[in-house]
């Protein structure tokens, strides 16, 4: 049997209240839940090849090739500065918008493999989908135990919206290091210093929202130093320091190419329609869907978002680590108040697996009362999510 595991006393994992004991820990290895994981995205991955052949669509093609992968292959094949559109209405949106991180790791792979540009995505972003899994495994199992660490990497698995884990987007890629940066803040050891503060950096340069990293690590660092009235880890100084550097680093480059040090990286994001606008896009989006209704992925969409912000409330309520809290918080308040297509909000929330605590916890108090139960629970999500996915990609065609 297992118990849940609270912090130690003095540990950097203290970076928030302290958990009262609930669930019994058994500490576990990562392999059944990282099995478990990719029998989910693999069948995930299937569905759209099935869902593409009976529409009569490339089987594979949408995996690495939909909407704005496309931006990040040339990325990687050319460098900056050579793809611009311009939309109806006149914006020019340029390929300044996105992050280099992972078009980067496509041109180094195909550098070293024998790839085309859409199989080194695809590549880097499902391997990137695994270790992202891992790190999510280590921060449950750290925290409450294997079992509650299991149904955590399942139930990110099953979203909706994880079809995104497996095509050429960055939200794999940013979730892993955002988890492995997460993890190191809560182990707290001087091992893991060096690792902090790289792995947060590189988490900024993955996408616009990889400042939630930095984000995280800076309020709990300084929680940390006010609790031990400034007797803080090094490595959790360092962290502190260097995790904005990747985002900052970047929105200056761009700055400085645009001719506009501070603000150009943002007139990009603008040309995109993607500002922070404190939530009137999304009440706006909200008003009209419920007034005049919309497609049937628009309104997944809102019930996506929804469940977010519900989520995150009882994410607070669950007393879980400060930084976990932070990190989650700073994307839910990206979505809800960041303007741009709502079709892209439940991808910006894939990255946010702390939310999925609370119903993991739940999940495992119920299969030990009721296991029948439970795992319809899980078989129904699953379908869901591999149902939508291949919905989402072949039929309704909707922007991510």
């Amino acid at each position: 049997m297992s118990t849940s595991s609270v912090p130690r006393s003095g540990s950097a994992a203290q970076l928030g209240p302290a958990h009262p004991p609930a669930l019994r820990r058994t500490p576990s290895g990562p392999a059944r839940a990282l099995a478990l994981f990719t029998a989910v995205r693999l069948a995930g991955v299937a569905a759209v090849v099935a869902a593409n052949h009976v529409t009569g669509r490339p089987l594979v093609r949408d995996l690495a090739h939909a909407w704005d992968a496309r931006w990040y292959q040339h990325i990687a094949a050319h460098g900056y500065g050579h793809l611009i559109e311009i939309t109806r209405q006149g914006a020019v949106q340029t390929d300044w918008a996105f992050f280099p991180l992972y078009p980067g790791l496509v041109r180094v792979v195909t550098t070293v493999l024998p790839l085309t540009s859409g199989q080194a995505a695809f590549l880097v972003a499902a391997a990137a989908a695994v270790v992202a899994a891992w790190g999510i495994h280590r921060i449950g199992d750290h925290l409450y135990g294997g079992a509650v660490a299991t149904a955590l990497v399942v139930l990110w698995a099953v979203l909706p919206q994880s079809v995104e884990l497996t095509i050429g987007y960055t939200e794999s890629l940013f979730s892993a290091l955002a988890a492995w940066s997460l993890y190191c803040v809560l182990k707290g050891r001087r091992l893991w210093a060096g690792s902090l503060a790289a792995l947060a950096a590189l988490a900024g340069l993955s996408r616009p929202s990889g400042f939630a990293v930095a984000a995280a690590v800076v309020v709990a660092g300084g929680c940390e130093a006010v609790r031990r009235r400034g007797r803080v880890p090094v490595g959790l100084w360092a962290g502190c320091l260097l995790a904005p550097l990747g985002w900052l680093g970047y929105v200056l480059w761009v700055g400085r190419r645009t001719g506009d040090l501070l603000g150009g990286y943002f007139e990009v994001q603008r040309a995109w329609s993607s500002r922070f606008d404190f939530g009137a896009g999304s009440l706006r989006f909200v008003k009209g869907l419920l007034l005049h209704g919309g497609v049937f992925v628009h309104t997944v969409d809102l019930a996506i978002v929804a469940a977010g912000v519900l989520l995150f409330c009882l994410l607070c309520l669950d007393r879980a680590p400060l930084v976990l809290v932070v990190f989650a918080g700073v994307l839910v308040l990206v979505v809800v108040g960041g303007s741009g297509d709502f079709s892209s909000k439940p991808r910006f929330l894939l990255p946010a697996f702390p939310l999925l605590i609370p119903p993991a916890r739940a999940l495992v108090r119920s299969r030990r009362a009721r296991p029948a139960p439970a795992v319809l629970v899980v078989g129904a999500l699953a379908a869901v999510s591999l149902l939508f996915g291949a919905h989402v990609m072949t039929v309704a065609r909707s922007p991510l």
